[in-house]
C-alpha cells in the first residue's frame, strides 16, 4: 500500500470523546496494593458440553476471554486467525465463500456444496457454511478453539477442529455501553450500543447493535476502462460496450448487526434463553481481497497493467451497462457487489432435576447471499461477469440428558436432528457471445445459466460415559452415530447455442445420497496432583459426502457426467497425548500436546482454469502429526503483568493423492498421469507433498500490562505476535503458490476512567503489514502455453490497520 490514508476523525467521534470527559466517576477509592493480587485467572470452557476448568479438560483447547476479545477487537473469524497460530481463514467471493484451515486440514472454497472441516459453533448451534464469515461476530463472551477431530461433542463435520463462539448474556445489574471506532486505512466508522440487565427478578434482556460504514477500503483498485464486445450468434452482429473503471478502494463495506437475548428462570431448576440475531452486510467489490501475488514476468497474464506481488492491489472493473441492465440481481451502476442477509433464532432450555440435567437447543437459521463478480479477477477486454443468488435454511434440535451423580459413574445421552435446504442460481456472461433470440431478455447476454438445490436431513444420536477408575484416574468413552441423506439436482436451463454444446442444456444431474457412520472416542486422564494432569485420547471424526451445487455440467471434459458433482465422506482417526499443569502457586500455566491423525478422502474441489470447469475430489490419505506447547505467566510480585506464548510443530502431508495438475504444469514437472474416476483429467502424484496452509513451525507471543494512575484512572498496553513458517497456499502442491515465513504483530493501548466508565483505546493490527495469503486459485483463462503458469490469485488478509475507539459505560 502507499501508506495509510489521511482520513480525518469524524465529528461524531470527537463529540463523543468530549462527552465522555464530562461523565462523573462513581465514588470509589483508588485501587490500592491489596486490590491487585496477580496470578492466573481460572478459565472455564465448554469443550465437552459442560462447564469445566481449562486445566481439567483432557483435549487441546485454547480460550479467549471477553476482556481479551474487546482488548484486541476480535470481531470476525479473520481477525481471530491473526491471534491463533495454525488457523488460516480465507475469504472468497464465490463457491462456499471461505477456506478455514487448522493444522493444515481444511476445505477449499470453490464449491458451495462442501461444508467446512473446521466447524463454527455459535451458542451451541452448528454453522457449517463458509458464509459464516459474514455473521455478526460481536458482543462475544468467549471464543474457544478446539484442535483436531471433535465429532463426539460438536456433531457433524468437525474433522479438523471447532471454533466455538459464546455470545454475552444479560447481566444481573443494569448496564449500558456505547462505543465508536474509527479506522484510518479503510476510513471506517463503527458504532456499537449494548443495553443489558434484569426486566424482573426472573427475566433478563440484552440488546446489542452494531453499524459500520467505510468511506474507503483496504485494497487499491487499479482497474482501467476496457472494451466489451460480444458476438450475437442470432444475427452475426457485434455488440459493443465497455467495462467502466472502478478506482474506489475496496471493499467499501456497510454492515448492520443486531442480537437480542432474553433469559427467563421461572424456577431455580429451569433456565431458558432465547436469542434472535440478524446480519445485513454489503460490499461494492465482491472479490475485493483477490490479489495476484505471483505472475509470470511480474504482471498479469490477462492484464499487463496489473502489477503482481505482495502489494494489496486489485484490478476489477464494473460490469458493462448492457449486463448491469439485464442480468438478474445485477446492480444498475455495474458494481461488483456482494450482499449477505441472515436471520437466526435459538432457544436454549436447561432443566435440572436432582441427579440429572436436560438441555434442549433449538435453532432456525437462514441466509441469502447475492453477488455480481468479475470471473477473471482482472481488468481485461470482454471479461467474464456473473451474478448469483443462493439461499440456505436450516432447522436443528439437539437434546442432551446428563447425569450428575456423586459416585464414580456418570453419563451423557444426546441426539441431534437437522434439516437443511440450499438453493443456488447463477447467470454467467463469458466467451464473448450473446443471443438476441434468447427466450427472455435476461438471457440475451448470458452464456450459461445454472440452477441447483440440495435438501438434507441428519439424525445423529451420541453418548458418553465417564468412570473414575480411581480417585485420580478417569476413563471417558463415547460415540456418535451419523445418518445423513441429501437429495440434489443441477441443471443448465439455458446455454448460448453458439458455444457448441460445451455444457449440457436442460439435462439434469441428480443425486440421492445416503451416509452412515459411527465415530467412537476414548480418553483416559490421570490427575497426578492438584496442579498436573496427563491424558491420552483416541479420536475419530466424520464429514458426510455431498453434491457440488456450483459445479458445471460439462459435455465431455473433466468427466462430463453426474459423477463430477458428487463426492464421498471425509474421515479422520488418531491419537493425542497431553499434559496440563498449573505451577508456581498459580503463577504459571504450562500445557503440551503430541498428536498424530490420519485423514481419509479429504474433500477438495478443483477449478480447471483453461476450461472453466469444476470437479470435486476425495484426496486419498493425509496425515497431521506434531506437538504444541503453550504457556501463560502472571507473577504475584508485579500484578497486572502477564505473558503468554505458544510453540507448535506440525507436519501435514498427503500420504496418497493423485491430484489434478496445476494450470501450466508440464509432463516434465510431474503432470504425467490421470486423476482416477475423472475420464482422463491430467493428474500428478503428490503423495508426500504438504497439504495447503500447513507451515511446519508456528509460534505466538503476548504480553499485557494493566495498572492505575493516582487519580483512579487505569491504563494498559498489550502486544501480541504470531510467527508462521513458509507454507504452500495451494491444495495441489503448486510451487508457484509458496509463501514465505512471516511475523505479524497486533497492539492495543488504552486509558480508562475511574470505575471504567469510559475507555479510550488505540488498536493496531498487522503492524508489520504482512501480505498473508490464506488460500489460492489459478487465475482463470490466464495463458499457460510454453511452460508458463497461471497467475496466482490469493485470498489475502487485511493489511496494517490502525483504529481509535472510545467506549462509554453506564451502570
Amino acid at each position: 500500500m502507499n501508506g495509510h490514508k489521511s482520513g480525518r476523525l469524524p465529528l461524531a467521534f470527537a463529540t463523543a470523546a468530549a462527552m465522555a470527559a464530562t461523565i462523573p466517576a462513581n465514588a470509589q477509592d483508588i485501587p490500592g496494593e491489596g486490590a491487585r493480587t496477580g496470578g492466573l485467572e481460572e478459565v472455564i470452557v465448554t469443550a465437552r458440553k459442560r462447564e469445566e476448568s481449562l486445566q481439567d479438560a483432557p483435549l487441546t483447547v485454547s480460550a479467549m476471554s471477553q476482556d481479551r476479545i474487546e482488548k484486541f477487537d476480535v470481531s470476525s473469524l479473520e481477525k481471530l486467525a491473526s491471534f491463533a497460530p495454525q488457523l488460516y481463514v480465507g475469504r472468497s467471493s464465490n463457491g462456499s465463500g471461505a477456506q478455514i484451515t487448522l493444522r493444515g486440514i481444511g476445505s477449499n472454497s470453490t464449491s458451495i456444496g462442501i461444508e467446512q472441516s473446521v466447524a463454527v459453533i455459535l451458542d451451541g448451534v452448528y454453522y457449517g457454511q463458509g458464509r459464516v464469515l459474514n455473521e455478526g461476530m460481536f458482543d462475544m463472551a468467549q471464543i474457544e478453539l478446539l484442535k483436531g477431530p471433535q465429532t463426539l461433542f460438536f456433531g457433524k463435520n468437525a474433522t479438523a477442529g471447532v471454533i466455538s463462539l459464546t455470545s454475552a448474556k444479560p447481566t444481573e445489574e443494569f448496564e449500558a455501553t456505547g462505543r465508536i471506532q474509527y479506522e484510518w486505512e479503510a476510513e471506517q466508522t463503527r458504532y456499537e450500543g449494548i443495553v443489558s440487565g434484569p426486566l424482573t427478578d426472573r427475566i433478563g434482556a440484552r440488546l446489542a447493535v452494531r453499524y459500520s460504514d467505510m468511506d474507503g477500503g483496504y485494497f487499491e483498485n487499479q482497474s482501467t476502462r476496457q472494451p466489451y464486445e460480444l458476438l450475437d450468434v442470432a444475427t452475426g452482429d457485434i455488440i459493443s460496450d465497455f467495462s467502466p473503471a472502478d478506482n474506489r478502494d475496496a471493499p467499501g463495506e456497510e454492515e448492520t448487526l443486531a442480537r437480542l437475548t432474553l433469559t427467563f428462570d421461572p424456577t431455580d431448576r429451569l433456565a431458558m434463553t432465547l436469542s434472535a440475531s440478524m446480519t445485513d452486510a454489503e460490499v461494492y467489490q465482491s472479490s475485493w481481497n483477490y490479489t495476484a501475488f505471483n505472475c509470470p514476468g511480474g504482471v498479469g497474464g490477462l492484464n499487463p497493467n496489473l502489477r503482481c506481488g505482495d502489494n494489496f492491489v486489485i484490478a476489477q472493473n464494473r460490469m458493462p451497462s448492457i449486463l448491469a441492465r439485464s442480468l438478474p440481481y445485477a446492480r444498475s451502476n455495474g458494481d461488483l457487489f456482494n450482499e449477505y442477509e441472515s436471520y437466526s433464532i435459538t432457544a436454549n432450555i436447561e432443566y435440572d432435576f436432582g441427579d440429572y440435567s436436560l438441555v434442549s437447543i433449538t435453532n432456525q437459521q437462514e441466509n441469502e447471499n447475492t453477488f455480481g463478480l468479475s470471473g477473471d479477477f482482472q481488468s481485461i477486454p470482454s471479461a467474464t461477469f456473473a451474478t448469483e443468488n443462493s439461499t440456505w435454511e436450516a432447522f436443528s434440535e439437539e437434546l442432551r440428558l446428563a447425569s450428575q451423580f456423586d459416585g464414580r459413574f456418570n453419563f451423557m445421552l444426546g441426539v441431534l436432528y437437522q434439516k437443511t435446504e440450499r438453493e443456488f442460481d447463477q447467470w454467467v456472461s463469458t466467451a464473448g457471445v450473446a443471443n438476441t433470440a434468447a427466450p427472455s431478455p435476461e438471457l440475451v447476454y448470458v452464456a450459461s445459466q445454472k440452477q441447483s438445490y440440495t435438501d438434507g436431513e441428519t439424525i445423529a444420536p451420541f453418548f458418553e460415559i465417564t468412570y473414575d477408575l480411581t480417585e485420580s484416574l478417569t476413563l471417558s468413552a463415547g460415540a456418535r452415530y451419523s445418518d445423513e441423506t441429501k437429495e440434489s439436482e443441477f441443471v443448465h436451463p439455458y446455454n448460448n447455442p453458439g458455444l457448441g454444446g460445451i455444457w449440457r442444456t436442460n439435462e439434469i444431474a441428480a443425486a440421492d445420497q445416503s451416509f452412515e457412520e459411527t465415530s467412537p472416542e476414548v480418553t483416559l486422564s490421570w490427575q497426578m496432583n492438584d496442579s498436573m494432569m496427563l491424558y491420552g485420547a483416541f479420536k475419530t471424526a466424520y464429514k458426510s459426502g455431498g453434491f457440488s451445487n456450483s459445479g458445471i455440467f460439462s459435455a465431455d471434459f473433466m468427466g462430463g457426467s453426474e459423477s463430477d458433482f458428487i463426492f464421498g465422506p471425509e474421515t479422520a482417526e488418531g491419537f493425542e497425548f497431553g499434559i496440563k499443569s498449573t505451577l508456581l502457586d498459580n503463577q504459571l500455566r504450562l500445557n503440551g500436546t503430541v498428536y498424530d491423525y490420519e485423514y481419509d478422502n479429504l474433500q477438495v474441489d478443483f477449478f480447471n482454469s483453461p476450461t472453466f470447469a469444476f470437479i470435486t475430489l476425495n484426496a486419498g490419505k493425509a496425515t497431521t502429526r506434531g506437538f504444541e506447547l503453550d504457556a501463560e505467566y502472571a507473577p504475584f510480585n508485579l500484578a497486572g503483568l502477564s505473558f503468554r506464548g505458544t510453540l507448535a510443530y506440525n507436519e501435514a502431508e498427503y500420504d496418497d493423492f493423485v491430484a489434478p495438475c496445476w494450470a501450466g504444469q508440464t509432463q516434465q514437472q510431474g503432470c504425467s498421469t490421470t486423476v482416477p474416476g475423472t475420464n482422463g483429467t491430467p493428474g500428478q502424484d503428490i503423495s508426500g507433498a504438504p497439504t495447503a496452509m500447513a507451515p511446519e513451525w508456528t509460534a505466538s507471543f503476548g504480553v499485557n500490562y494493566d495498572d492505575y494512575l493516582a487519580n483512579g484512572w487505569g491504563y494498559g498496553v498489550a502486544l501480541d505476535g504470531v510467527y508462521s513458517d513458509e507454507y504452500n497456499a495451494s491444495a495441489f502442491d503448486n510451487p508457484h503458490a509458496m509463501r514465505d515465513s512471516y511475523t505479524l504483530w497486533n497492539m492495543s493501548a488504552y486509558l480508562t476512567g475511574k470505575d471504567d466508565v469510559w475507555e479510550l483505546q488505540l488498536l493496531g493490527k498487522n503492524l508489520t503489514d504482512e501480505h498473508i495469503v490464506s488460500g489460492v486459485v489459478d487465475g482463470p483463462s490466464t495463458p499457460v502455453a510454453g511452460g508458463a503458469y497461471a497467475d496466482q490469485m490469493g485470498f489475502t488478509s487485511l493489511p496494517r490497520t490502525v483504529a481509535l475507539q472510545l467506549t462509554v459505560r453506564y451502570n
